[in-house]
């Protein structure tokens, strides 16, 4: 799994760089889905296009996994900026371009077994300011 969530921290920072920056980039293990990851995402671009969102996504996703670990991902779910599970969820969790696990939660109303946060930041905080976090938070503290 390690390896896994380095790729998508990648995958991430790459975006990123070519787009502009997450608000929220994490892969979900959703209680009802065993083994299979679901990846959320919430950026101002996102919304614009969010078919162009899901296929830029996909695209590096494919470009950067091997078969075994594009397996392991359900599905690409993009999140409303303006949703305020949103922005409670950014006002708890702060990393940006790391790594902050969370295990059994519920979070956007999901049982979650397990997250991985890469980025989980509001988009007026400064990039900066966001925490960066390399350790597990897995007792669901503020990462």
């Amino acid at each position: 799994m390690k390896q896994l969530v380095e790729r998508i921290v990648k995958v991430e920072r790459t975006l990123s760089e070519r787009k502009g920056a997450f608000n929220l980039f994490a892969l979900f293990l959703r209680e009802d889905a065993p083994g299979k990851w679901d990846l959320l995402i919430a950026a101002p671009w996102a919304e614009k296009g969010k078919l162009d969102t899901l296929r830029d996504v996909a695209t590096e996703l494919q470009r950067t996994l091997d078969k075994k670990e594009l397996l392991q991902l359900s599905r690409i779910v993009v999140i409303d900026e303006k949703d305020p599970a949103l922005r409670a969820f950014q006002q708890a969790f702060h990393v940006e371009h790391g790594t902050a696990e969370i295990q059994n939660s519920n979070l956007f109303g999901l049982q979650i077994r397990h997250a991985y946060l890469i980025t989980s930041r509001r988009s007026d905080t400064a990039p900066n300011k966001a925490l960066q976090q390399t350790g597990p938070a897995s007792d669901g503290s503020r990462g």
